[in-house]
Formats: C-alpha cells, sequence, structure tokens
C-alpha cells in the first residue's frame, strides 16, 4: 500500500505552527509522511526542524494591510513563492497539503491547487486572517475554532473543528515546573505570557509593579525574544524568559493563574488545562481586532476575565489579577463544564477523508 504523504504550512508566529504540531503524532499513528513548507527565517523553521520533520524553504512576502515601502516589493516575492511552492508540491506529490495560515501559507496553497492537491485550512479566529482570506477560494474545506466563525465562510466548506491541542500539554508536572523556578510553591504562581513575540504593554506593566506583584505572587515572565530585563534577572519569586519551549508543559502544570494576549491558540490551550486568566487583547489600533473578538468570547462563555488594554494603568493589572485569584473557583467551574478537546481527531478526520 502506497504511503500517504501530508505537506504542512503556516508561520510568521508560533501560533501559526504549534496547531500543526499537535496533529503530528496522530498522523504519524495513520502512516502519514510528514513534510513542512516554510519561510528561511521565519520562527516555523526553528520550531519544525526540532521535531526532524523535513523542512522546505520558499520565498515569502509580508501581507500587510497598513503602507510600508516593502508594499511594492513582496508581492514579487510572494509570486515567486507560487513558483518555489509549485516546484515542491510537483516533486513530493503529496496527498494534501494542511495550512495553518500566515503570510507563507498563501503561495503554498495557491500552489497546491495549481497541482490539484487537496486542501485544507485552519482558521483559529472568530474572523478570517488576511492570509486565508486570500487562501478560501483555493481550500477544499476550512476548519474553524469559534462556531461564531462559521457565518464568515461558505456553509459548504466550514467545519467546526475546534483548535488542536498538543497532547504533551497535558503531561506537565507542578512539582517538576516549581523546581524549574527556584520556587515553593507557598504563594499563588503567576504566567505572564504575550505570544511568542512578546507584548511590550504587559512587560512593562509587570515590571512597573514587581514588587506588588512578588510580595503576593511567584512570577513566570515569558516576555519574548531580546525582552529580558537584566535588572531584575536575580530577584526572589520573579523568573524572566524570552521563550520558552519544552518546560512550558510543566510551567503550565505549576501556575495557578495566567496573564496573556488573546491568541486563539493559546486561549484554547488555556481552556483545556482550565486555568483561569485574564486576558488583555492586542488592541484595534494594532490589529484587525480579532484578540478582541477572541477574548470577548471567552468572557461570555465565563472562561475568562477581560482587560482591555486601554484601560492599563498603574495598578489597574494588579488589582484585576487579585480578583481574579480571588474568584478563580468561578472559571474553573465553568471550564469543567465543557467537554473533551476533540479537535486532532476531527481535523485528522478530514485530512484523511480529503487525501487523494
Amino acid at each position: 500500500m502506497k504511503k500517504l504523504k501530508i505537506i504542512m504550512t503556516g508561520g510568521g508566529s508560533a501560533g501559526h505552527v504549534t496547531p500543526n504540531l499537535a496533529l503530528v503524532p496522530k498522523l504519524k499513528e495513520l502512516g502519514y509522511e510528514i513534510q513542512y513548507i516554510g519561510t528561511r527565517d521565519g520562527i516555523e523553521r526553528k520550531i519544525i526542524n526540532m521535531e526532524s520533520i523535513k523542512y522546505h524553504v520558499i520565498s515569502s512576502g509580508k501581507l500587510r494591510r497598513y503602507f510600508d515601502v516593502k508594499n511594492f516589493t513582496d508581492p514579487f516575492r510572494i509570486v515567486k513563492g507560487v513558483f518555489d511552492a509549485i516546484k515542491i508540491i510537483s516533486k513530493e506529490k503529496p496527498n494534501i497539503v494542511f495550512s495553518k495560515g500566515g503570510f507563507v501559507s498563501v503561495p503554498v496553497v495557491i500552489a497546491a491547487k495549481l497541482n490539484r492537491v487537496p486542501v485544507i485550512i485552519h482558521e483559529s479566529d472568530i474572523t478570517p486572517g488576511l492570509a486565508n482570506k486570500l487562501s478560501v477560494p483555493y481550500s477544499t474545506k476550512i476548519c474553524v475554532t469559534f462556531p461564531e466563525a462559521l457565518e464568515h465562510f461558505n456553509k459548504n466548506k466550514a467545519v467546526l473543528t475546534g483548535s488542536p491541542i498538543r497532547q504533551e500539554l497535558f503531561q506537565g508536572n507542578r512539582e517538576v515546573g516549581l523546581k524549574l523556578m527556584g520556587f515553593k510553591g507557598i504563594k499563588p504562581v503567576l504566567l505572564i505570557m504575550g505570544g511568542s513575540l512578546g507584548a511590550k504593554v504587559l512587560n512593562d506593566n509587570i515590571r512597573s509593579e514587581i514588587e506588588l506583584f512578588t510580595q503576593m505572587y511567584e512570577v513566570i515572565h515569558i516576555c519574548g525574544k531580546g525582552n529580558l530585563d537584566t535588572k531584575l534577572e536575580n530577584r526572589e519569586g520573579y523568573k524572566q524568559f524570552e521563550y520558552v519551549d519544552k518546560e512550558l508543559t510543566h510551567i503550565l502544570a505549576a501556575c495557578d493563574l495566567i496573564i496573556s494576549r488573546a491568541g486563539s491558540n493559546a486561549i484554547f490551550e488555556f481552556l483545556a488545562l482550565k486555568k483561569p486568566n485574564l486576558l488583555v487583547p492586542l488592541s484595534s489600533k494594532s490589529s484587525r481586532g480579532d484578540q478582541i473578538l477572541n477574548a470577548n468570547s471567552f468572557k461570555n462563555s465565563g472562561y475568562s476575565m477581560v482587560l482591555p488594554e486601554e484601560e492599563l494603568s498603574a495598578g489597574v493589572l494588579f488589582t484585576k489579577v487579585n480578583e481574579l485569584h480571588k474568584n478563580s473557583f468561578k472559571y474553573i467551574d465553568k471550564m469543567n463544564n465543557i467537554g473533551a478537546n476533540d479537535a486532532v481527531d476531527n481535523v485528522v478526520q478530514l485530512i484523511k477523508e480529503y487525501s487523494k
């Protein structure tokens, strides 16, 4: 029997890569050969290389909604990326392509369509990002995370699958996490994370009130590449990292509360792990507002507290975290009422069904 082959794509941030990784163990179990297409310098290359998955590089330009001089040159890089992807797909002859979005995915999806290879894309947010909007006409099926997202796509293409969660996230150990941090676990453990690229507004607010926070909590701060503060390096009750990979499972097991941006993949992981969280979504001034919609959906379901970025000021963040801690049992009760996360099985079933 001929071995099935899948090419995955997605990049630009960790959120466009980690859901792909959640599918990998199941796909391998089913006998799929897995390859990946990404950019030369994107975060996706580093993450995928750690998984020993064959990686192909294509040219790609960034898709922007704002003026930038690169808007005049990047379309040519995208066109070159389409030709790069056509060459790879023609040679590798995958049975299906799975795209998680991000600017690198558009040339791959177009190339797959031109090669008559079925394409399944996954949209994490309630409203589609620009890359997925461009990819939709070339797709066979569209997986969505939020029920509200179904109304933004053709009803014959869209399928509510949920957000694929990496199984290793459920294998963390609290005691191991506390030991890694050098914490005693006597105080509540607070995790702050701003996505793979960090969040300056969160970093600045936490650090401006670090004395208050460390009096009440033991603080783990994932601050993003280049955002370490050397003045706080040896502060008791505070541990900072640029980025966390394998240790994240134990860190999540160790934490009692989370402050985070409202990227879809992250918040569904918090939900699956039943972690009370305070979401500070990226403002509409610097985004298309997708995180605001994500956060409000979780707030309305009773899974999260939400603090708009515009309302951040001295003392507000600390007050909100204390409120979250006081009422954490209410959020855990709400999260306990949801069923098991079957998103991996849902997506893999579609991949099996549409592999040619």
